[in-house]
């Protein structure tokens, strides 16, 4: 007596990791964008907060006010987070309005503090 599987089964086995695999893969296929994207966030909130702790610690001694730009001394390892969708670190620092460039890096209002993604597509993080 012969053992092992009739080619029937082993075209339903197939059949089925194929529908499987059809089912499972959208879910796995934007996984680089979704991963930019949180980059991004994160990066922004950690720029953010240091505009936060530099406005708070001139307030405490009297000078309230945001800093004049965003610079390495702001962060405790002396670099300035990369804005992962062109993946520069570059900051322009501007007057009171919302990105309208598409060049990356990070746009810094100095008056007000606020920090955007110096890029339209993703200046809403």
């Amino acid at each position: 007596m012969k053992r092992g599987f009739t080619l029937i089964e082993l075209v339903m086995v197939i059949v089925i990791l194929g529908i499987l695999a059809a089912t499972a893969l959208p879910r796995f296929i934007d996984l680089s964008g979704k991963a930019k994207e949180a980059a991004a966030k994160g990066a922004l909130g950690g720029i953010r907060a240091a505009v936060a702790i530099t406005y708070a610690s001139n307030a405490a001694y009297g000078n309230a006010g945001f800093p004049s730009g965003i610079t390495t001394a702001l962060f405790a390892d002396n670099i300035i987070p990369k804005e992962p969708y062109a993946d520069t670190n570059a900051v322009e620092v501007v007057a009171t309005t919302a990105p309208s460039g598409t060049t990356g890096g990070w746009r810094y209002a100095s008056d007000t503090g606020q920090v955007w993604i110096n890029h339209t597509t993703y200046s809403t993080y």
